[in-house]
């Protein structure tokens, strides 16, 4: 794997590389994961052999082209039934990637997609109340759960009338976007995969996002987060920044490498990707 030139970023990404998954400071990790889909040509494998390791109060960030297979490792990560994985899912210490997505969920990992699906006939109050009673296993009481409520509304500055309505149906995307924060801020999952959780945001919208992923990471958790663009990290300092090119994590480095790519383009990394043999972080 290639890394940046910051002498930080290289020894940082040698001491996650050299991790070993029973330490305890370490809240997610897969190994050597290989993601294939069945197509009309027969097998085509789109995650190419990818190392990845996630400490407690970490946020990393995963930037990459259109194509490149962003979206497809985080909804491998999550149990998407469309693909074939190989390889190890590691959530807090246990193994995971034998587990169902409803199983992971409740282990507390977390996915906010790109684009959150409509669900008429279920109402958002009723969705986040039978969403938390799975995550902590025992149904939350009406007043608990009202109060745990209002206040993640309050937090992201969304009227209380989405309570009573159908989930995500007839939402903008700045209110889909909010609605999926407002979950990870009541499941307080121990990891979170953001998959392109700026895309469609005006700034204010984005601002308000922002503010609500940085209040639901903190020491015990992590996240992941899938971006095109430097923006979201303006607001979202991440830790570490992976570059994800033809399936692999070809460059790993700290909070320079999104401004790099901001001025450079994705292209000067086509060679490193060609020559990387796979993607450790």
């Amino acid at each position: 794997m290639t890394h940046s030139g910051c002498p930080a970023a290289v020894a940082r990404g040698r001491e996650l590389s050299n991790s070993t998954l029973d330490d305890r400071d370490i809240v997610f990790a897969c190994r050597n994961l290989h993601v294939s889909v069945q197509d009309k040509d027969g097998t085509k494998e789109l995650v190419k052999g990818v190392d990845l390791t996630i400490r407690k109060g970490e946020k990393h960030a995963l930037m990459g082209p259109n194509g490149s297979g962003k979206s497809t490792l985080a909804a491998a990560l999550m149990g998407h039934p469309s693909y074939e994985v190989s390889g190890e899912i590691w959530l807090a210490g246990e193994r995971i990637d034998e587990l169902e997505p409803h199983e992971r969920a409740r282990k507390g990992l977390f996915m906010s997609f790109q684009y959150p699906v409509a669900v008429p006939g279920v109402s958002v109050a009723n969705f986040l109340r039978a969403s938390l009673a799975a995550r902590r296993g025992k149904e939350i009481p009406v007043r608990e759960f009202r109060k745990e409520m209002d206040v993640a509304f309050s937090d992201l500055g969304m009227d209380r009338s989405f309570i009573s309505r159908y989930l995500n149906d007839g939402f903008s995307g700045g209110e889909k976007k909010r609605l999926e924060i407002l979950q990870m801020l009541m499941l307080k999952p121990v990891f979170s995969l953001l998959d392109e959780t700026d895309s469609g945001l005006d700034i204010d919208a984005l601002k308000v996002v922002s503010a609500g992923i940085n209040q639901a990471t903190g020491p015990d958790n992590g996240i992941l987060m899938v971006t095109h663009y430097q923006r979201i990290l303006d607001y979202v300092k991440p830790d570490i920044v992976h570059v994800f090119m033809e399936g692999r994590i070809v460059r790993t480095g700290g909070s320079e490498l999104p401004r790099e790519l901001e001025t450079k383009g994705y292209d000067w990394l086509l060679e490193s990707s060609a020559a990387g043999s796979g993607g450790t972080a």
